[in-house]
């Protein structure tokens, strides 16, 4: 089976993970296209190996979809048995528990040692296969007192995009299955992959699990923002020490506003942000570059190896060492570092 743990490993297959999203009757099309369009084909064809996806359901056949249409699903969920990956984008009702064959074949998948998704509401299917019993999970935030109720044993995180419990990812509603598909083909791919399919796709760069689901400001400030500016001025220098206090000056704030008005913007705190902003630079440099550790450190704005090793173990599991041997690649297709992973301190 590919590897597809939580952490980068040396010697693992170069072959693409197979995928089986699930559907159910009167799913959002868009919903069951978030996989497909981070990890499926391009046309024409890109340079990312697109992985197999495979649409099934409790039965195959023809399956009604909110559009008014109908899509025809090839498979039913003995498919299941030939996944890596199994997702299940969506739930049509909070209240009402999953089929049971359904929950026996997502519990059968993940025995095994698939990975299991859920976004949106197909977190409620996840739960109710008893998947996420003492685990963390995200959902939908409009439905978090349901999952709550339904389900008392599951740590539920609404604040956060996603979820990484290893073998279980959990992602929030819409749009947030693209940053989970993102955050998932970063961590099987490597952060330049990530990076060059959500410049194809248009989307944000890959965005840290722990920001928040509602942010103030959700479309880009003006360039002539201060507070717009300050962000891109970081960006720049992220191998200089910065301190909130010096940003904010540099804002033409005080301290309390500049923090009150940066987490509006990017839903998360000045120092995490800048802790998965410099991860998503070493890890870029790890992948592009011939640099020592040594130089990784200093050039990402960790300063030392030890504190680079620190990060990359709390936040990746893994040293930068081994990263680099997953994940080294060709510099010429280089593209910029965006957004990192979830943040660690």
């Amino acid at each position: 089976m590919v590897e597809i743990g939580r952490h980068p490993r040396e010697g693992r297959s170069m072959s693409a993970p197979r995928v089986a999203v699930l559907a159910f009757e009167g799913i959002s099309p868009f919903h069951l296209a978030v996989p497909s369009l981070v990890w499926g084909p391009e046309s024409p064809a890109g340079d990312m190996e697109p992985w197999p996806i495979t649409v099934i359901a409790l039965d195959a056949g023809s399956l009604p979809t909110s559009a008014g249409y109908a899509i025809d699903v090839p498979a039913g969920l003995d498919a299941l048995a030939e996944a890596d990956i199994v997702v299940v984008p969506w739930w049509s009702d909070p209240e009402s528990p999953t089929p049971s064959p359904v929950s026996a074949a997502l519990r059968t998948a993940h025995e095994r040692g698939a990975l299991v998704v859920g976004l949106c509401l197909g977190v409620f299917a996840l739960a109710d296969a008893g998947i996420l019993d003492g685990r963390a999970a995200t959902t939908h935030w409009k439905w978090v007192e349901t999952f709550r109720r339904r389900f008392p044993s599951v740590e539920l995180r609404p604040e956060e995009l996603y979820v990484d419990e290893g073998d279980v990812v959990t992602g929030a509603g819409a749009t947030a299955g693209i940053d989970t598909c993102l955050h998932l083909l970063a961590r099987t791919a490597g952060q330049v992959v990530a990076n060059r399919v959500a410049r194809r796709i248009v989307a944000a760069p890959h965005r840290p699990g722990g920001q928040a689901q509602f942010i103030e400001l959700p479309v880009p400030a003006p360039d002539d923002d201060p507070l717009t500016q300050v962000i891109n001025w970081v960006q720049s220098c992220l191998d200089t020490q910065h301190s909130i206090d010096g940003l904010a000056a540099r804002a033409h704030m005080s301290r309390s506003s500049f923090t009150r008005a940066f987490r509006a913007r990017t839903g998360t705190t000045v120092h995490h942000w800048l802790v998965a902003q410099r991860l998503a630079r070493a890890r870029h440099l790890l992948e592009t570059t011939a640099l020592g550790v040594d130089a990784v450190a200093a050039q990402s704005g960790f300063g030392t190896p030890a504190r680079l090793r620190e990060h990359f173990a709390t936040a990746l599991g893994t040293t930068p060492t081994r990263y680099r041997v997953e994940f080294a690649g060709p510099t010429s297709h280089a593209e910029p570092a965006a957004v990192g992973l979830r943040p660690g301190l």
